[in-house]
């Protein structure tokens, strides 16, 4: 396809990071764009990581870093709405039995645990910057950014997340399509007794669940249908998020009464996505977010564009030609993968919607993170 080795990544998120570290170890080329100036202006409160996500990192070379800031844990508890614990689950080592089942962290901390990373890798990183135009030819994409610059690459790698810019300027048709729930999240001090995840499906809201994050952090959200968000003025998140926990017991208790701020609550919609037939037009291709993305049901969105990410770098340097052919591959090695996790996302939350007492969600979450132990 093209004799240039250079490589334009768009996004500096966990994929686009992610995919840089390992391009660049290799000694490929890389730009960096981020259209934030903040890099690590990070939604959201806290991430939830099993261990196939735990395996990419420690290809990345991150995980001592990621251990000493996180919380690891091994099982799942489900509660009653008044906190009993009704039942306990292992969790299933999907990176294997040397990484924990599960860690909990910080999202920001995270983010910057990949920034430093990228930094050291000697990657070209600009900030507050996007691609304004990509034009294909046979030899590479000459590409246009919004500071005035233009640079020729490769291969443009776009990394740019769920509302991808990039996607919709290759005439990629599909979007993100709302599943029919929304999520409130918040970070708050971590109870004593708070040492894994715990769920309760029921009550005033259809899930409601917390993770640690550190030795003295927590994140904490419930799951209700979504709303339309014109309706909910910013500053009444905090009590719109506090009337739906306020009816949970057990830590639940000393959780709401921490939940004050609505600067520090965040609300989205659950979507799906995935991009079918292939991620790649011509010279740039999809990664992350930017291809699929699922409800965190069973908390593998993040897992799923590091594994794009490592798998994509590995095909890369692996090769001497970058072609359609390779980008394909690509392609056909993440989609049943990825399609199995974003169909069981999306049912566990059906599931919910419908009114299914029955369901066997210990089950789907069981056979997807086996299905997950194997390398992507």
């Amino acid at each position: 396809m093209t004799s240039l080795r250079n490589v334009l990544v768009i996004g500096g998120g966990a994929a686009g990071n992610a995919v840089t570290i390992q391009l660049r170890r290799a000694g490929i080329a890389v730009d960096l764009i981020e259209a934030k100036g903040d890099w690590n202006a990070t939604a959201g409160s806290g991430i939830t990581l099993q261990g196939n996500a735990l395996r990419v990192l420690r290809t990345l070379g991150v995980w001592d870093a990621v251990r000493e800031s996180g919380f690891g844990f091994g099982s799942v508890g489900i509660t009653a709405p008044d906190g009993t614990v009704v039942h306990e689950q292992r969790d299933i080592r999907s990176g294997g039995d040397d990484l924990p089942a599960t860690v909990g962290m910080q999202r920001p901390r995270l983010q910057q645990i990949l920034i430093d990373a990228v930094r050291a890798s000697g990657a070209a990183v600009r900030l507050g910057v996007t691609a304004v135009s990509l034009e294909q030819d046979a030899d590479g994409v000459s590409v246009r950014f919004s500071d005035g610059t233009a640079g020729r690459y490769g291969l443009v790698i776009a990394a740019d997340g769920v509302g991808s810019a990039t996607r919709a300027a290759l005439g990629i048709q599909e979007k993100p399509e709302p599943t029919g729930m929304a999520i409130w999240r918040v970070a708050a001090p971590r109870p004593a007794g708070v040492v894994r995840t715990d769920l309760t499906y029921g009550g005033r809201a259809y899930i409601a669940g917390y993770c640690p994050t550190s030795d003295t952090t927590l994140y904490a959200y419930v799951v209700e249908a979504n709303r339309d968000r014109a309706t909910i003025a910013p500053e009444s998140f905090a009590d719109e998020m506090r009337a739906l926990t306020e009816e949970y017991g057990g830590f639940w208790r000393e959780i709401t009464a921490h939940i004050s701020d609505p600067e520090k609550v965040n609300y989205t919609w659950f979507d799906r996505m995935l991009v079918e037939g292939s991620w790649h037009r011509g010279r740039v291709v999809l990664v992350g977010d930017a291809a699929h993305c699922c409800p965190p049901t069973i908390a593998q969105g993040a897992a799923m564009s590091l594994e794009d990410a490592v798998v994509l770098a590995e095909l890369l340097t692996g090769s001497d030609t970058w072609d359609d052919a390779l980008l394909q591959a690509y392609y056909e090695r993440r989609v049943p993968r990825v399609r199995a996790v974003v169909e069981a996302s999306v049912q566990i939350g059906q599931w919910q919607l419908d009114g299914v007492r029955d369901a066997d969600v210990p089950g789907l979450m069981g056979r997807t993170m086996t299905m997950l132990k194997d390398l992507p």
